[in-house]
């Protein structure tokens, strides 16, 4: 029997290609057939209410192996039959799933690290569920991985003014992601989520303008180029010449503009995490914040990149 280690993907771009870069790893490691579980993190309304959540790895490099019907959890009826699964896979001698779990400390979730089974404990199909973001998993494969994630030629607009300006100046690229606990339709009105949203925001842009001081004085004339899903929003806490506002463009010319710039400033965003983890400039200096991280992960951030 063909041995099968199935990833659900979900959410956005930066969780998906966590996801897969763990599932690839994993699937190296055993000598598994990695296949993609592309529908059953997205037949839920709830899981496609931001523009983003969807399925967005088709853009890419990626073989599109894709897991038949009967090795997805896309129905109701399937959900709940995956509950019971899970409850008998605690009891049995070969394991069928492996998932990132969550532990509640001070009201804050916490990423476990998965439970790897040894591959005399594994089933001949492997499921698996979570964010895993963690560079550790996968850094050894950074080679195959950056091949993989490059942005197929088709979707790219290689016209792009931005890439000349990002190839010719010191350019620092910024992502500011705001609105994060108001993005969805049920929560836009909640006053909890609106205040969290705002101290986000407010937290992320003190954060910038320490990196920005620091990048001033640690390169010559940076430029700093900015993305954000509501620039209109943040425009006049960036009114200096030195900063340049990226838009007009979709997720994955966006991402493929991040393999430009020469350095980054990572905000809260899995997004731009990769697009400096993946950038390919071997000077570049990586900046990330001390007190926000957007993952469950402690170890979120890759420890040779510099902490404000």
């Amino acid at each position: 029997m063909e041995k099968k280690l199935i990833v659900e993907i979900s959410e956005g771009l930066g969780n998906q290609l966590f996801m897969y870069s763990f599932a690839y790893a994993l699937s190296k490691k055993f000598g598994y057939n990695l296949m993609i579980d592309n529908k059953s993190g997205y037949f839920l309304k709830k899981n496609q209410l931001r523009i983003h959540q969807k399925y967005m790895l088709n853009y890419f490099n990626i073989k599109q192996n894709i897991a038949s019907k009967n090795n997805q959890y896309d129905t109701i009826f399937k959900r709940y039959r995956k509950k019971i699964e899970l409850i008998f896979d605690k009891f049995t001698s070969k394991k069928k799933f492996i998932r990132e779990m969550n532990t509640k400390i001070n009201d804050i979730k916490v990423a476990n690290p998965p439970k790897i089974p040894k591959i005399s404990q594994l089933s001949d199909i492997i499921y698996l569920q979570g964010n895993f973001e963690n560079e550790n998993y996968f850094k050894h494969l950074r080679n195959d991985i950056i091949k993989m994630y490059k942005p197929l030629i088709q979707y790219i607009n290689y016209d792009n003014k931005t890439i000349n300006h990002l190839k010719l100046t010191n350019s620092v690229s910024i992502h500011i992601r705001i609105n994060k606990f108001t993005e969805q339709p049920h929560e836009v009105n909640n006053k909890i989520n609106i205040l969290k949203s705002e101290k986000f925001k407010q937290d992320l842009i003190r954060y910038i303008y320490k990196a920005v001081l620091y990048f001033k004085k640690k390169i010559s004339n940076p430029v700093f180029f900015i993305w954000s899903n509501d620039i209109e929003n943040i425009k006049h806490y960036f009114k200096d010449s030195d900063f340049i506002f990226v838009s007009g463009n979709d997720v994955i010319n966006d991402f493929n503009l991040f393999s430009y710039a020469k350095h980054f400033i990572v905000g809260g965003s899995t997004f731009h995490w990769w697009g400096a983890w993946l950038n390919e400039n071997p000077n570049k200096i990586c900046v990330c914040s001390n007190d926000i991280n957007p993952s469950n992960n402690k170890n979120f951030y890759p420890l040779n990149w510099h902490r404000i």
